[in-house]
């Protein structure tokens, strides 16, 4: 029986030694961790005949492994992974493991820096409206290797539920069926690590500084995207991204979209989506008004056409997208709606993980409004978001590793309305203090949590981030 290394212990890698396991392998799991919820997975795992090993670092041997399947948050770089190729150990994500399993059937694969989350649960609702088994998967809903689950015979329809305080769902998953499309929201960390991967469509959102610390340099970031556009037979950019209509002449054949209107949209009209008297036009056609999207901010503009474009292309009829888009309720942690408290909205942003995607958020709410901020700082130009606190927040709160420096850069700028507050459970307590103040004295109605930041300096993942909020908003 051949022998299967899963690194990872989160959603992915327990999808992943699971779909191995059904296909026959030997399987061992490792983790560098040892919580108390790992343990009880481990437990899950051992009695389904899959080997757990918790606080294991991966030690390559090729005698007693003979493939490598690496989850999402494993850097591709790691030493000893590099030891494993050299050796000859075949060494994989958890996206090409699914993709082996799932690629007689057509995908939709949505990438970008900001707008992935958003555009893939509108895509996918679109092709549900429609009558379709179109799962989302990959950074939302299933792990891919669920979904590849369900073609290999898995008894079990439903996914396990991942250990407590592990990597918390954002909604509750229904029963998977064999697919009839696959949506999938692909990072750089997936694609890297999955070079067969070819989706039917795939849609670049938004190109801007991001994961460079693992990346290193933007065009390295960049040429990991398009290599999975590449492998595409469909294209489908943002033709209003800056960096990528600059790239155009690399893409011939690729279909735009422009919220700005057909004089500004690249390639031919007929093969692109734009905003025309206030509707969605794909392939030449009148889709859905633009405001029948019930989502705040204009960049939501943008992801529509996007997911409306893929639709069209895919074959959907019109009136299954007019339908989708009228009742699409938007994502979790998404510019999430959380609760009204004596008159201010509260809202969660916690996807929000970087400075480009906290600028639009921000953008995207009424001034004045309290916003709270904050985690582990990535790399990145912080302008854009400085100059957005400047005209439209009325205080900051600070949370987390990046306080101090966050502190620093907004007093640099003359920006003095911020506190260091450290702890989300602070930050909310001391919002609603403040905005019933300037509630009274300008009228405040909202406070937004957008962290500009990664979560894992106090939370496992973005959604156990916003997950919290949540909870201690309606505790207010």
């Amino acid at each position: 029986m051949p022998s299967a290394y899963v690194i990872g212990l989160g959603k992915s890698g327990i999808a992943a030694a699971r779909l191995l396991h059904r296909q026959g392998w030997q399987v061992t799991v490792s983790d560098s961790g040892s919580s108390d919820a790992l343990r009880s997975m481990q437990q899950t795992l051992q009695a389904e005949g899959i080997a757990v090993l918790l606080g294991h670092r991966l030690e390559p041997d090729p005698t007693q492994m003979q493939r490598i399947v690496v989850s999402p948050g494993v850097r591709w770089d790691l030493p000893a992974l590099e030891t494993a190729r050299a050796l000859g150990i075949e060494t994989i994500g958890e996206m090409e493991l699914a993709w082996r399993s799932l690629s007689r059937i057509p995908w939709v694969a949505i990438t970008g820096t900001n707008g992935k989350t958003t555009t893939t649960a509108l895509t996918a609702a679109i092709f549900q409206a429609a009558g379709l088994t179109a799962p989302a998967c990959g950074n939302i809903g299933y792990a891919a290797c669920e979904v590849a689950l369900t073609l290999a015979g898995e008894p079990h329809s439903s996914p396990s539920p991942p250990p407590p305080n592990l990597q918390p769902p954002t909604s509750k998953l229904q029963p998977l069926h064999s697919p009839d499309w696959i949506i999938a929201e692909i990072s750089s960390y997936q694609i890297e690590s999955s070079s067969t991967l070819a989706p039917r469509i795939a849609l670049w959102t938004t190109f801007t500084p991001d994961h460079l610390s693992r990346h290193y340099t933007l065009e390295n970031y960049y040429d990991i995207k398009a290599s999975l556009l590449a492998r595409s037979p469909l294209q489908i950019f943002n033709g209003d991204d800056p960096y990528l209509r600059s790239t155009a002449d690399r893409w011939p054949n690729a279909c735009w979209t422009s919220a700005a209107g057909k004089a500004h949209l690249l390639g031919d009209p007929m093969r692109g989506a734009y905003v025309e008297d206030g509707w969605a036009i794909a392939l030449g056609e009148r889709i859905v008004p633009i405001d029948a999207l019930n989502m705040v901010g204009s960049h939501n503009t943008q992801n529509l056409l996007m997911a409306v474009l893929a639709a069209r292309l895919a074959g959907i009829e019109k009136g299954a997208i007019a339908h989708a888009v009228e009742t699409f309720p938007g994502v979790p942690h998404r510019l999430e709606h959380i609760c009204t408290w004596r008159g201010i909205d509260f809202i969660n942003d916690s996807k929000a993980t970087n400075y480009d995607a906290a600028q639009v958020g921000l953008a995207a709410v009424p001034a004045p409004a309290i916003l709270i901020a904050g985690g582990e700082a990535k790399d990145g130009d912080d302008t854009a978001w400085l100059s957005t606190i400047q005209q439209k927040a009325a205080a900051v709160l600070l949370i987390g590793s990046a306080a101090e420096a966050f502190a620093k850069r907004l007093a640099s700028i003359g920006y003095s309305h911020y506190e260091i507050v450290e702890t989300l459970d602070r930050a909310v307590e001391r919002s609603a203090e403040l905005g019933q103040a300037l509630n009274a004295q300008t009228g405040l109605r909202t406070v937004l949590f957008s962290p500009a930041c990664a979560s894992f300096d106090q939370y496992p993942n973005f959604e156990a981030r916003g997950d919290h909020f949540r909870t201690l908003c309606l505790a207010l």
